[in-house]
Parts: structure tokens; sequence; C-alpha cells
């Protein structure tokens, strides 16, 4: 029996960092194999997607090689979630943007990781305005907005999405990421976002700790 204990980690990293998606697949397969169980399957993507994080942070691994290892994760799952009977979880509801910036590898990134990890979520695109991201999040009745950006006029422009939510009677809980809140610790705070994450991995924990307290 498969437990969280003793899932191939590194293996499964090891099999991500080469791209060879062969591997990684015969990986799941004989976790699935074993026990049947998507929880399992969750803990061994999110596991070795945390590894090639904190590896990109401290400048061991490329950004590509983050961005294809959230690929392969997310293709594996979306073949798992009926065969285990499953579905992704559509609960809190939640959607991922990247405000006035084009460049959408970081957003496509964090959006493979929640995917990998059983989230469902809407991506709202690119290169978008903060009122089009309000009016989004509005019609949707989004509970957890992510935005990324890559420049700091963008990042400060996420205060005046957080003030129109408000004024509009949104309670989304935003979250932030990108180039600007890296370089300043703090800016999160000062643009009244929720929370800072660094990564797909960090989002994930932060909204997990979200559900748990349901909001």
């Amino acid at each position: 029996m498969v437990t969280a204990l003793n899932l191939p980690i590194e293996d499964f990293e090891a099999a991500l960092l080469q791209i060879d998606r062969i591997r990684a697949t015969e990986i799941i397969e004989s976790i699935f194999a074993k026990n049947g169980n998507f929880e399992m399957l969750e803990h061994l993507t999110m596991g070795a997607l945390e590894r090639i994080g904190l590896g990109w942070e401290d400048g061991r691994l490329s950004l590509s090689q983050v961005y294809m290892s959230g690929v392969i994760c997310e293709d594996l799952i979306e073949q798992y979630v009926p065969k285990c009977q499953t579905s992704y979880k559509t609960k809190p509801k939640m959607a991922i943007a990247v405000l006035q910036d084009h460049h959408a590898l970081g957003k496509r990134i964090v959006y493979s990781v929640l995917r990998a990890g059983g989230y469902d979520l809407f991506d709202f695109g690119q290169g978008l305005s903060a009122d089009e991201i309000v009016e989004k999040t509005i019609n949707e009745d989004i509970e957890i907005l992510l935005i990324s950006t890559l420049m700091l006029p963008a990042a400060l422009k996420v205060k005046n999405v957080v003030e129109n939510l408000r004024k509009k009677g949104s309670s989304a809980k935003v979250i932030v990421g990108g180039a600007p809140f890296r370089l300043d610790e703090g800016l999160w705070q000062k643009v009244d976002a929720y929370a800072d994450g660094k990564n797909g991995t960090e989002v994930t924990k932060i909204i997990g700790r979200l559900t748990e307290g349901e909001l």
C-alpha cells in the first residue's frame, strides 16, 4: 500500500525535470494501481512541484523547468480525475488574471499547479485593466482572486482592484504574485492584498488554509 510517507516524490521530481512524460506516467500509474487513491496522486504531484519551486527560488532550476513540470502534472491529473471517480474542487470559487501585463508565463505556472492539486478555477486572461478584473470577479462571484503582475506600475494597481471590489460589495480574497512582490516583500500589504503567493505550491497552501477556515 502506498501512503503519503513512502511516495516516490524524488523519482517523480527527477522525471519532471527531465521532461520525461513516459517515466512520470509510469510512476503515476503504479501508485494508482496499488490503491486507486486520488489523494495520493495529489500528494505526489504537489510534493514534487513544491521541491521544484524551491529549486527555482534558490537558483538551481530554470523557470522553463518549473513551467513544464506544472504542465505535465496538470495533464496527468486531468487523466485521473475521471478514473478516480472524483471531480475538481470547485469551492472556493477562484480565478486568476494578469493585471495590465501581457506576460502570462507566471499565471500559467500557478494555474497548472493548482489544477494539478485538484482545483478548478477561471482563467480571466492577461493584459486586463483593474476595472476589467473587478467586473469579471463580480460577475462570476469569485471568492479567491489570484493576480499576477510583471512590472511595478501594474502591481500598484492591485490596490485599485481591492478598493473597487469592496465598493461593489465583494469580499473576494486577493492573492498576489510576480516579480514586484518578490523584490519588495512588504508590497502585498501596501496594496491591501490578502496574501503574497511566491509560487504555485505556496498559493495552494494559502488556499488550503483559507478553505479550512471556510473563508
